[in-house]
């Protein structure tokens, strides 16, 4: 088995960047040797590297570098084949436009790869002989005939593997309140989209995109937050055309309230048809105008299934057996939810969307000092903005903040557990955190507690900088653990808290 670490920035297997943003995955011969193998197709914007080089500063461009193609044979080691669309050559095209979301279709009929591409404010369509490129112009598509608007809102390019063919799946170019599915294909030597489904009217979803399991669709998406982190919703059909239910109410996926699906928006799937059983893999995006969500741009992680509903397994990592679709957790798996505190976009409690009194998988009570309530004038923040300087040394923009204005007394705490599956199981694990914080504490501690027993750390003087806290030899029993942190201060006494993880030892 093969490992999957999510929370990091990524590399090829010969130790270079992986820079590749709102693509896909596809399964094509290689030209070279008729072996099928992966292809990974995404964007490389400008602002990826900046990012990876100083992850302490917000970048507030996307610059179009170049679509980028990575080749594998497992899903996991990947090769780079090059850039298959340039910028010089998208400049020839048309300069300063958005580029982005993209996939690539096979056309038999022609023996031609299709990249269908936003761009602008149409469909770029660019065709190529070989899966690596190059790809060049064939033709920019307007939507307004079919939907109303000239461009899409959101897109990919999901590819039926029972039968080859491939379709858009979109979202209206105005308010995304609509999905729909187009089959690709050509007419009279034009390569295009044959029809027109509308499969959803609601809500506003982004990030469209689809999955297909033993024998189902799955239409995904999420929320419009821009380029920071959403649930991932879903709706269910036996057929690609719908009806997909329940009708026009997309669910949220099992397994992603606690951390906004890991800190991402979704951005496609894949599925494994393994030896020993059928394996979806969700492939998630952190955008963030490459700024504070966390480290890496890709989130893969494994989908589980109870009947027809998905399950999203948080996990920070994991190992994946492509040929039998296996899967199983790693024994370096962090185990706490949102531990970086960055899936929350707004200050806490907030009013705006989403209205939320708590921080995303964590619960905050409050014994002494102000209550915690949404629009409240005293309210405490439950998070920090953490500083460039902050950045320098934990991650990303945010953090948790343990403060008020008055006397208080406060527990911060999430109860980690074994989900239906993915097993917290019994042994010893380590508890870690990083911690900056004021005098004026009488108490201020970080704890465990699992089978009734409780250790803990006590913070004694006050910290100008960030410090490492942990404790080690937690002893987890009955697949359960309650950790968090307890503070008594006085007014305006303050401790910022991030990066905090549960490993097993």
């Amino acid at each position: 088995m093969w490992n999957i670490k999510n929370d990091v920035f990524w590399n090829t297997q010969d130790g270079q960047p992986i820079y590749s943003q709102g693509g896909g995955v596809f399964k094509f011969a290689d030209p070279n040797s008729s072996k099928f193998k992966y292809y990974w197709y995404g964007v490389h914007y400008k602002e990826a590297e900046y990012y990876r080089d100083s992850s302490y500063k917000t970048q507030t461009t996307n610059t179009f570098e170049s679509v980028t193609c990575y080749s594998s044979d497992d899903l996991v080691n990947w090769k780079f084949e090059g850039d298959v669309v340039t910028k010089a050559y998208m400049n020839g095209l048309d300069t300063a436009m958005w580029v982005g979301r993209l996939g690539v279709a096979y056309l038999l009929s022609l023996n031609q790869y299709a990249m269908f591409v936003q761009h602008g404010g149409k469909v770029l369509i660019l065709v190529a002989d070989s899966p690596l490129g190059p790809f060049t112009r064939h033709q920019e598509i307007s939507m307004e005939s079919m939907i109303g608007t000239s461009n899409t809102g959101d897109q990919t390019v999901f590819t039926d593997e029972d039968d080859g063919k491939s379709y858009l799946v979109y979202s209206y170019g105005r308010g995304r309140n609509r999905i729909y599915v187009s089959e690709i294909g050509s007419k009279n030597g034009k390569i295009g989209l044959m029809d027109c489904t509308q499969v959803f009217q609601g809500e506003s979803r982004e990030g469209n995109c689809m999955f297909k399991y033993e024998g189902r669709y799955y239409m995904c998406a999420s929320n419009i937050y821009g380029w920071d982190a959403s649930y991932a919703y879903y709706l269910v059909a036996d057929n690609i055309r719908g009806p997909y239910l329940p009708a026009n109410d997309m669910q949220v996926m099992n397994g992603c309230s606690d951390d906004f699906a890991h800190v991402t928006q979704t951005g496609f799937f894949y599925t494994i048809k393994g030896s020993n059983r059928e394996t979806v893999v969700y492939c998630g995006d952190r955008w963030a105008d490459f700024a504070g969500n966390g480290l890496g741009y890709n989130q893969w992680m494994p989908i589980s299934f109870a009947g027809t509903n998905p399950y999203l397994n948080s996990v920070s990592s994991w190992h994946l057996e492509e040929p039998t679709g296996l899967w199983k957790v790693a024994d370096d798996n962090n185990y706490i939810k949102n531990g970086s505190f960055e899936a929350d976009r707004n200050a806490i409690p907030s009013s705006v969307k989403p209205a939320q009194e708590q921080l995303t998988g964590w619960a905050t009570v409050v014994t002494e000092g102000n209550h915690v309530e949404v629009n409240g004038p005293n309210s405490p923040v439950l998070n920090y903005f953490n500083t460039e300087s902050d950045r320098k040394q934990v991650i990303g923009e945010k953090s948790l903040n343990i403060s008020d204005k008055v006397n208080f007394q406060r527990k911060v705490s999430q109860i980690v557990a074994s989900s239906p599956y993915v097993a917290l199981r019994d042994g010893k694990y380590v508890l870690t955190a990083h911690v900056k914080n004021s005098a004026g504490f009488s108490n201020l501690e970080m704890y465990a507690t699992s089978g009734g027993k409780q250790l803990s750390y006590r913070v004694e003087k006050a910290n100008d900088n960030w410090q490492t806290i942990e404790i080690r030899d937690i002893t987890v029993s009955g697949g359960k653990v309650e950790v968090g942190f307890l503070a008594t201060g006085e007014a305006n006494a303050f401790c910022n808290i991030d990066d905090v993880s549960l490993v097993r030892m």
